[in-house]
């Protein structure tokens, strides 16, 4: 019995421990049934995502000097997508939905780009600071407002996330509540209802994914 409509989030268990963060490494092992049919239709798919994914962001990135750094993106989006997946089944945890987990991804990643950034390119980091064509009227304040949307960075990467993956599980359970209490002919709306949700919120977990790694990959571009 819920006592809150947010219980749904809830990582602690019956036992008072965050034995529900364990749902994340699930995957870990998932991951070696693929190895033992060689070539399996699941690794042929994945390998072509990969591949995919790789010649995308190599593009974004525009780097020639760094080849194996997509690999951190793709691990990026492959982690993400899974959990996001994983916690649109029942009774599985969905860590993305916590700011613990997205904000410890994106403020790890975001530090040691600026880390990367400022000693290695201070010159072209400052110029990042005014947009080509500013007045110079306009250029302290253009300072400011750089700098504020770049310190946000991590957090709007977070905060979008888990806010995606709180607000159609949210929906779902709204609407799976008010089962008990409808008649034949409305639970038969309301299972529609549910599966056409469950399709786009697979569609959400995959793109929001998706948008995270290459936000990530961007900022990485802008750097270098």
């Amino acid at each position: 019995m819920m006592t809150n409509l947010f219980s749904t989030f809830d990582p602690s268990t019956n036992l008072g421990t965050s034995l529900n963060w364990l749902s994340t490494f699930i995957g870990v092992f998932l991951i070696p049934m693929m190895f033992w049919f060689i070539p399996s239709r699941l690794q042929i798919i994945w390998i072509m995502i990969t591949n995919t994914l790789h010649k995308e962001f190599k593009i974004l990135m525009n780097s020639q000097k760094m080849n194996g750094s997509t690999l951190i993106f793709i691990a990026l989006f492959s982690m993400i997508m899974f959990n996001n997946l994983m916690g649109l089944f029942p009774y599985i945890f969905t860590s993305t939905s916590h700011m613990v987990l997205t904000l410890g991804m994106a403020l790890p990643l975001w530090i040691s780009f600026m880390i990367y950034g400022w000693i290695n390119n201070t010159i072209h980091m400052f110029a990042h600071l005014v947009p080509q064509g500013t007045p110079p009227v306009l250029m302290p304040f253009m300072v400011c407002i750089e700098t504020i949307s770049n310190v946000i960075r991590p957090g709007t990467l977070a905060i979008r996330l888990a806010a995606n993956m709180i607000a159609g599980h949210l929906l779902m359970t709204l609407l799976g509540n008010t089962g008990p209490s409808l008649s034949f002919i409305m639970i038969n709306f309301l299972i529609i209802t549910q599966i056409l949700l469950l399709v786009l919120e697979s569609a959400v977990a995959i793109i929001q994914s998706y948008v995270f790694a290459v936000l990530s990959t961007l900022y990485s571009s802008e750097v270098n």
